[in-house]
């Protein structure tokens, strides 16, 4: 924090201990970072420190959120289908399910998508994001989007300019008083127009 004051839970970050505050986080990027180890032991890594059996619920019902399970089921091995170096062997969207199904395994308080689910389609993600919302109705979710599709049902969406803040709201109330906001609206819905007429 640079400027300001950043609160979790009421107390401001800089009075929070790196490992506390680290443990109430979970996020995923848009580059998906993956093991070279098996698909069950990628998603694994979120539950890190839950026993076995523990860990295998919460990685299996992560896969459900993240959409996953289709994919997983229709690999070689399943759970246990081996990932290449840096995932080499799956399409984006596959990397991207796995990471965020990793992130979801941890069930964090605080969960951060950072452009995350750029390589899915827009059923896909919008499948991902309610289930999400179904199975963390109470966890914090930051997502970083360029596309209005992902952030559209968000409470709050901050609309950023060249690095400044220029408008905050629902999006409702984007459409009718962001000219920024609404032309990116514009020119995403043209595109989508384009893409699916």
């Amino acid at each position: 924090v640079t400027k300001g004051a950043v609160l979790v839970d009421g107390v401001d970050v800089r009075d929070y201990g790196q490992k506390a505050l680290r443990e109430k986080l979970a996020f995923t990027l848009q580059k998906s970072e993956l093991f070279t180890e098996t698909i069950r032991e990628n998603i694994a890594w979120g539950a890190a420190g839950a026993s076995g059996a523990e860990a295998e619920r919460r990685g299996r019902a992560a896969a459900a959120v993240a959409q996953a399970e289709d994919f997983i089921a229709s690999s070689p091995d399943g759970y246990e289908t081996a990932v290449a170096e840096r995932g080499m062997s799956l399409s984006g969207g596959q990397k991207q399910r796995l990471s965020i199904a990793r992130a979801v395994a941890r069930e964090a308080e605080i969960m951060i998508f950072d452009d995350s689910t750029s390589a899915l389609d827009l059923k896909t993600e919008a499948d991902l994001y309610a289930a999400l919302q179904k199975a963390n109705p109470d966890s914090t979710k930051i997502i970083v989007a360029q596309r209005i599709a992902s952030v559209k049902r968000a409470d709050r969406i901050v609309v950023l300019d060249h690095g400044r803040m220029v408008a905050c709201g629902k999006h409702e109330e984007l459409m009718e008083r962001c000219r920024t906001y609404r032309d990116i609206y514009d020119s995403q819905m043209g595109e989508e127009e384009k893409n699916h007429g």
